[in-house]
């Protein structure tokens, strides 16, 4: 049995683990990182010290097993993890120089934090609001997913968001496959860079 609730900061670990447990196109990823929280600072941990009341996790009799984090206003959230989260983990963690094509996982990371995605303008004005969505194996399959998104929605909705953007490794078949039959619709050039890799979804409220 399944509870969803807000998350807190005394569950930053599990988030943090589940981050990395699905880091790698939605499979694990611990085998490429040094430091395994790495991705759970830029994709997870955020939203629980900044925004908890945006946060939902599923947690099961073996702990925490899933979450879906985000923000209404991204732009506004963008600018927040300026001022409150990246300052210091720029000071531990080194921007990496030199050529992209040999930098580590770890060091493609550091360079996102030094140098965060801002989202495109077309897209925020389209689709104000983003999430990140990740579950465990165990719960995956069993409609844990679906029942975390409709909650999210539902309490965005009822704060005014009128839309949603995220996006998905384009590796992430089962990933892409979940959006697609959730309602969300691929972002294609113009909203989107030719050039992007990531595949970008959005899905008006």
């Amino acid at each position: 049995m399944q509870m969803f609730r807000n998350a807190r900061r005394d569950d930053l670990d599990q988030i943090y683990g589940i981050s990395l447990a699905t880091g790698d196109g939605g499979q694990d990823a611990s085998h490429l990182y040094r430091d395994g929280r790495l991705v759970g600072h830029i994709y997870s941990a955020p939203y629980v010290a900044l925004n908890p009341e945006m946060t939902l996790v599923a947690e099961d009799e073996l702990g925490i097993a899933g979450y879906i984090v985000g923000a209404y206003d991204t732009a506004a959230f963008e600018a927040r993890l300026e001022r409150e989260w990246w300052p210091a983990l720029r000071d531990q963690y080194a921007d990496p120089a030199g050529d992209p094509s040999g930098w580590t996982a770890d060091e493609r990371r550091s360079f996102a934090i030094h140098h965060p995605h801002t989202m495109w303008a077309e897209i925020v004005d389209a689709y104000p609001a983003h999430i990140h969505m990740n579950l465990l194996p165990r719960l995956q399959g069993k409609g844990v997913g679906s029942r975390l998104l409709k909650q999210w929605i539902c309490e965005a909705r009822q704060a005014g968001v009128r839309g949603i953007h995220l996006g998905v490794n384009a590796g992430n078949q089962s990933g892409l496959g979940f959006w697609s039959s959730r309602g969300f619709e691929r972002l294609l050039p113009p909203l989107v860079p030719a050039s992007e890799v990531s595949v970008w979804f959005g899905r008006a409220l």
